[in-house]
């Protein structure tokens, strides 16, 4: 298993000084999958400060957006994350609760 990182959406200022399309906000998801189907998910939205020139908007790449991400969360939460997302998981195959009726 290795949690997949995805960027569904970026948000960006269209003009800032000399610069245009500077990304502000990038939100993201975290997800895995084990052989037998079970699955755990996160996700959430962190801003971003990218020094010096940034990038051009159009050259942004997924990867690009994955490495900020991480590196604005921090090694601790990244960690966090995919700690609760194995976590998801286990509990899936061993449940604790259920719902349902009797009937």
């Amino acid at each position: 298993m290795a949690i997949k990182w995805t960027i569904p959406s970026m948000d960006r200022d269209l003009k800032s000084g000399d610069h245009e399309n500077i990304i502000t906000t990038i939100h993201w998801r975290a997800s895995d999958e084990d052989a037998d189907g079970n699955t755990g998910s996160s996700y959430g939205s962190v801003g971003v400060t990218l020094v010096g020139t940034p990038k051009a908007y159009a050259d942004v790449t997924e990867a690009d957006a994955i490495g900020w991400t991480k590196d604005a969360l921090g090694a601790d939460e990244v960690k966090s994350i995919e700690d609760n997302i194995a976590s998801q998981i286990s509990a899936m195959k061993t449940p604790t609760t259920s719902s349902g009726v009797s009937w």
